[in-house]
């Protein structure tokens, strides 16, 4: 029962570290196929997108 308590902790803490780590790095798809010419999102409360 110790070891599986001990296992649990680990895995939440491999989990968060990897979380920490992934974000970190920058290798989310957004961060990858953001370029200056590509417009995502909003800017001011307005969207940039003409309608």
């Amino acid at each position: 029962m110790k070891a599986m308590f001990a296992a649990f902790a680990a895995i939440v803490v491999i989990a968060i570290g990897a979380h920490e780590v992934l974000e970190r790095s920058g290798f989310s798809s957004a961060e990858q196929s953001t370029s200056s010419s590509v417009r995502l999102g909003e800017q001011d409360g307005k969207t940039r997108f003409p309608k």
